[in-house]
């Protein structure tokens, strides 16, 4: 199950490691608070070298969007639940430039793009131009 959620960061935890019959492994385990009417407290967790590197790039108080996959599993009769982190973001409010990589124009959160060009007909207007798409 993939969910998305917008949430402010209040504390990351400590780095844990070790060694597995696959190879070496490391985690980290962070408290997010909800952002909506009744906040709530999520101990969420990345895995992988990368992601724990990732993480230390953001501060606590900072509001991200992060993606989650929600897993649960059985052990010994009880259940335990994962809350496993596998993108971050910083949340852009609407109207604040985003530089894609690569794209010949700037695009705002909204989605809207601030080349002219982009989307307007074969003329340069916004109407029907003599292109098929």
């Amino acid at each position: 199950m993939a969910v998305d959620i917008k949430c402010k960061l209040i504390e990351k935890l400590q780095v844990e490691s070790g060694n597995s019959a696959r190879g070496p492994w490391r985690k980290q385990n962070f408290i997010v608070e909800t952002v909506e009417t009744y906040p709530r407290k999520i101990c969420m967790n990345v895995w992988g070298d990368d992601k724990v590197s990732e993480l230390q790039v953001y501060g606590i108080g900072e509001v991200l969007n992060v993606s989650v996959n929600i897993e649960s599993r059985e052990f010994n009769g009880r259940w335990y639940t994962d809350v496993r982190a596998w993108r971050i973001q910083r949340d852009m409010p609407a109207g604040v430039p985003v530089q894609s990589a690569g794209m010949g124009g700037a695009y705002t959160a909204a989605g809207n793009s601030t080349d002219p060009f982009i989307g307007a007909g074969a003329d340069g207007e916004d109407g029907e131009g003599d292109l098929p798409f």
